[in-house]
């Protein structure tokens, strides 16, 4: 069993990487000048996943953050043209917020920009060693299988 502290330096690891994934990421965004922020990349990504446009309270409760939030991002977007917000057709309270052709365009570089940064970060590592460390990202992300299986039963 280990000690309370015996997983420190590895919680520190993991914070670090954190830390150097984002400013790698955000390097690469600002070399493409895609003009928009992380936050308001993470944004046109979620709204990416919707099958039609959503409420900015979808949104806000898909990013896990206050409507507010949410309201001064899709500002930015829309002045930049990558959002529009439209009426929704059946309730005319309701706003909803699609993705414009130049934020699909936009969505285009990010995803090269995270793809670029991605080869970055992982240049040191074998093939091998990819494939052990998506083994383990998986399993920190979805939990472990045992776990996952026996939660079912």
């Amino acid at each position: 069993m280990s000690t309370p502290d015996s997983d420190g330096p590895l919680a520190e690891q993991l914070l670090r990487l954190t830390r150097r994934v984002w400013r790698i990421q955000k390097r690469h965004l600002q070399a493409r000048d895609l003009g928009v922020t992380p936050a308001q990349s993470r944004l046109l990504r979620t709204l990416a996943h919707y099958d039609a446009p959503p409420r900015m309270a979808d949104l806000a409760e898909r990013l896990e953050v206050v409507p507010r939030a949410v309201t001064t991002l899709v500002d930015g977007l829309e002045a930049s043209g990558k959002v529009c917000r439209v009426p929704d057709p059946t309730n005319r309270r309701v706003t909803r917020i699609e993705i414009t052709r130049e934020g699909h365009e936009t969505l285009r570089e990010l995803r090269a920009a995270r793809r670029s940064a991605a080869e970055e970060i992982l240049a040191p590592l074998s093939e091998e060693q990819r494939v052990a460390l998506g083994a383990l990202l998986d399993t920190l992300v979805d939990g472990p299988v045992t776990a996952r299986h026996c939660a079912g039963a």
